[in-house]
């Protein structure tokens, strides 16, 4: 765990959480989901939607508990299908004290999984919101749309940032996706320079699933062009990260931060800690896979657990 010695009376989690194909059990004639539907191969019926959907409210409940003695007060999130299925996480019984509302628009993502933000109504008001859509125009003319880059622009105990939420291009296929990461790369540091052009003091809060390691040049470029500071640099390890990638651990998922959030100013957001959250209920309890994430499926095999990705998640103090 990377700490800041300076301690606060009041701490906040922010945190973010690849959930794994959070899919209603429903087919959308718009979207590429008949996987997920009770007659399909991989036979996703009510009782294991359900228990996907207590399983990943539990695991968000316990996020920064530790730490801040609440739930967490932002939450970003990916592979979200719908609204519905935000509506049954934040009315989950792990949840619905929590009084979280969300942000969420439907991406062109041909999967039909999009990025979400959830938020403590009783701690952060949302001022703004929008999305920018990305689409790749492929050598043969075709067009390829992945998620949108959500963007949350509101007051957090009545402080001012803006919240970007992720999920970048996978590493299914290395060389095509790698540039594509790049190209997103660059339009989320576009998207900092346009919050920066109205307010040159923004305080600006990354989340997302990157698909790259901080050590990328993705990540890197993202960090070192913008005034960023990474503080999940240096959490990956040759045994610890966020998910498992063809037999090595990664640290996809991160949360990333403008400077200021380390400027010791009075009721001001301050950066505090930074971790991984992988308590071993998360984790895969045996078998040659012990000790990685817990996953719903691998491949079309029902395993029942959680999410092939752990949370990451940054304690702020104000």
């Amino acid at each position: 765990m990377i700490k800041n010695p300076f301690r606060s009376k009041k701490r906040y989690c922010f945190a973010f959480y690849n959930i794994e194909n959070l899919f209603d059990i429903y087919s959308d004639k718009l979207k590429h989901d008949s996987d997920f539907t009770e007659n399909s191969e991989m036979r996703w019926t009510l009782k294991r939607y359900k228990n996907k959907i207590q399983k990943i409210s539990y695991a968000i409940s316990q996020i920064g508990i530790a730490e801040t003695l609440d739930l967490p007060a932002i939450v970003g999130l990916a592979e979200v299908e719908n609204k519905q299925v935000l509506n049954d996480l934040i009315q989950a019984d792990a949840l619905v004290q929590a009084n979280y509302k969300y942000v969420h628009f439907d991406s062109k993502d041909e999967r039909g999984i999009d990025v979400a933000l959830l938020y403590n109504s009783e701690k952060f008001e949302v001022i703004h919101a929008e999305v920018k859509a990305i689409v790749f125009e492929e050598a043969n003319g075709d067009v390829d749309y992945t998620r949108d880059i959500l963007h949350v622009y509101g007051k957090f105990m009545g402080e001012k940032i803006d919240v970007l939420v992720n999920h970048w291009p996978s590493k299914r296929s290395d060389n095509e996706n790698g540039t594509k990461r790049l190209e997103v790369s660059n339009l989320v540091s576009e998207t900092i320079q346009n919050i920066r052009s109205k307010n040159e003091q923004a305080k600006i809060i990354i989340l997302g699933d990157f698909n790259d390691d901080p050590s990328s040049e993705s990540v890197k470029n993202l960090v070192n062009n913008n005034q960023l500071y990474n503080p999940m640099d240096t959490l990956l390890s040759i045994d610890r990260g966020t998910t498992v990638h063809r037999g090595e651990w990664n640290l996809f998922d991160q949360i990333i931060l403008s400077i200021n959030c380390f400027e010791r100013k009075k009721n001001s957001l301050t950066f505090d800690t930074a971790n991984i959250f992988d308590p071993e209920f998360l984790k895969q309890q045996e078998g040659d896979y012990k000790g990685t994430p817990y996953r719903t499926y691998v491949g079309k095999s029902y395993k029942g657990g959680y999410s092939d990705h752990f949370p990451v998640y940054l304690i702020l103090k104000k």
